[in-house]
C-alpha cells in the first residue's frame, strides 16, 4: 500500500523526493513530473523504451516512491491527472518560463506555479504532524530558527512571526552565531531549520548542534531524505517548482511560508487570548510610532 498522502499526490510526493534519488531514478521522476499522462498512457515495457531505463528500475523507483509496483503508481498519476483537468480544463499558457515569454504569459506561468506549489505542499502537510510541531513550540522557553539565503528571509519572517505573539524568537542567518545560539539550547527548547536540500552546512550544522543540547528539532526542507530530515525530530516537507528562472530555493520559498504561516495560525489558536493580546500591544506600539508628533 501506499502512504495515503503520497497517493493522494503523487506529482508532489515524486518532487520531494527527487534530489535524493540515483540518476536512473531521477530520470524516470523527470518524466513523471513532466508528462504524468504519458506514465498513465504507457505499459511498463512502453515506459522502459521511453525512459532509457530498465523494468526493473521502473519497478524499483516505483517503491522508493512509495508504491507496491508500477502500476500501483500508474492508477496514482490518473486519478491526480483526472482531478487537475476537472479543476483546470483548460491549460491556457503551458510550459516553463521562456526568455522570449510576453509578459503577460509570465504572470500566468509564475501565478500557476505558485498556486501549485501551494497546492501540493498543502497536499502533504500531516496535521498531526503539524500538531506536535504546535505543542513543542508552544511549550518552549527559546525558539532558535536557522535559514540562509532565500530560506533565511523565510526564517526571518518566521522568527518575527512568533515574536508578534510573544514567543522568545530569534533567526539566525550566519553560521557562528546560529552555533553559538544552538549550543546553548536546553531540553524543550525548540530549533526550526529551513534549508529546501536540507544539506546546507550553515543550517544542517547548528540544527545538530541544538539536537545535541537537547532542543527539539524541527525541519521544513524539499527533501525529506536529507541529512537535515534524518535528524530532525520533526520533518515538515515544501514543494517547489524549479525552473530556468526560478532555482530550487527561491521556487520553494512560498511554500516554506505556507508552512510558517500553518504553523503560527496553530500557535495563535492554542493561545488565543495572549496571543490576541500580544498582536494588540505590537500594533498599538507601531501605531504610536508611526502616527508619533
Amino acid at each position: 500500500m501506499a502512504d495515503p498522502l503520497t497517493a493522494a499526490n503523487p506529482v508532489a510526493a515524486v518532487r520531494a523526493v527527487l534530489p535524493s534519488l540515483t540518476p536512473a531514478a531521477r530520470a524516470i521522476a523527470r518524466i513523471i513530473l513532466d508528462d504524468p499522462g504519458l506514465v498513465v498512457r504507457s505499459t511498463i515495457t512502453e515506459f522502459s523504451v521511453v525512459s532509457g531505463t530498465s523494468e526493473a528500475t521502473i519497478v524499483r523507483t516505483a517503491r522508493v516512491l512509495g508504491f507496491s509496483g508500477y502500476s500501483q503508481l500508474r492508477f496514482a498519476l490518473a486519478a491526480a491527472v483526472a482531478k487537475e483537468q476537472a479543476m483546470v480544463p483548460d491549460r491556457l499558457v503551458p510550459g516553463d518560463l521562456a526568455p522570449d515569454d510576453p509578459l503577460t504569459d509570465v504572470i500566468a506561468k509564475v501565478a500557476r506555479s505558485e498556486s501549485e506549489a501551494l497546492a501540493d505542499t498543502a497536499a502533504q502537510l500531516d496535521p498531526a504532524r503539524l500538531g506536535e510541531v504546535v505543542t513543542a513550540i508552544a511549550a518552549a522557553r527559546r525558539v532558535d530558527v536557522y535559514g540562509v539565503a532565500a530560506s533565511g528571509l523565510v526564517a526571518a519572517d518566521m522568527s518575527q512571526k512568533l515574536l508578534r505573539i510573544g514567543l522568545s524568537s530569534h533567526p539566525f542567518a550566519d553560521a557562528h552565531l546560529a552555533l553559538t545560539s544552538a549550543a546553548l539550547l536546553k531540553e524543550g527548547d525548540v530549533a526550526v531549520a529551513i534549508s529546501c536540500s536540507g544539506e546546507t552546512p550553515d543550517v544542517l550544522v547548528p540544527a545538530r548542534t541544538a539536537a545535541e543540547a537537547g532542543a527539539v528539532v524541527v525541519c521544513i526542507t524539499n527533501n525529506p531524505r536529507s541529512s537535515l530530515a534524518g535528524l530532525a525530530h520533526h520533518t515538515m516537507v515544501s514543494t517547489g517548482h524549479e525552473t530556468a528562472f526560478r532555482p530550487g530555493a527561491l521556487a520553494s520559498r512560498i511554500s516554506q511560508l505556507l508552512i510558517v504561516d500553518c504553523i503560527f495560525v496553530g500557535l495563535a489558536q492554542r493561545a488565543f487570548d495572549t496571543a490576541g493580546a500580544a498582536i494588540r500591544a505590537t500594533r498599538e506600539a507601531t501605531d504610536r510610532y508611526r502616527h508619533r508628533p
